[in-house]
């Protein structure tokens, strides 16, 4: 997501990269235990499928991905997993719809609707990522990469309100000052 929302953190194509090795993915695993799922014999596949992603052989994991939903169409993990490979194929709408159904079908896991706020934040649709990442943080307080993509998404949501204050009052010097601060924060030399 190399938009104007490239500062936002998700669980999607970055989930492996940031959340999933960094021990993240651990909570969606406990919650699939929570619905009676035993993931010990399916361990094997979703590692599989995440190595291929880690891999970047997006391909070769979509198609294990489907290999195993064709089995477990409901398991959530390998779901939320084939989300990831849709979002990092660039197949957006899909990854979209699969994590609204996620959402649907199990509204307690914060995941899915993170990586829906970032897909929808790369869409500048930053109004559906706020509600979004308002129901991550309902379903998981503690959720600290919801919690900045919800601060991200705050910030453009101003940076917006703050260019049509402009465009009403172009005069209006008290503006100014605050978009700069805001393009500062969002500049590719802001990061770490």
């Amino acid at each position: 997501m190399q938009t104007s929302a490239h500062n936002f953190r998700k669980a999607a194509s970055t989930f492996l990269l940031c959340l999933a090795l960094s021990g993240a993915f651990s909570p969606l695993i406990v919650s699939a235990q929570n619905f009676g799922t035993p993931l010990a014999p399916y361990i094997d596949d979703y590692t599989q499928v995440t190595k291929l992603v880690s891999a970047k052989q997006l391909e070769e994991a979509l198609v294990k991905a489907e290999a195993f939903l064709a089995t477990k169409p409901k398991d959530p993990q390998m779901r939320f997993i084939k989300g990831v490979i849709l979002s990092d194929m660039g197949k957006s709408a899909d990854a979209m719809s699969l994590f609204v159904t996620l959402t649907q079908d199990y509204p307690e896991l914060p995941e899915p609707y993170n990586n829906l706020a970032v897909l929808y934040a790369a869409d500048n649709q930053f109004e559906q990522a706020r509600v979004s990442l308002e129901m991550a943080i309902r379903t998981n307080p503690s959720y600290a990469t919801a919690h900045e993509n919800l601060g991200d998404v705050y910030v453009k949501l101003a940076s917006q309100s703050y260019n049509k204050a402009l465009q009403l009052e172009p005069n209006k010097t008290t503006v100014q000052p605050k978009l700069a601060l805001i393009r500062t924060l969002f500049s590719p030399a802001a990061k770490p």
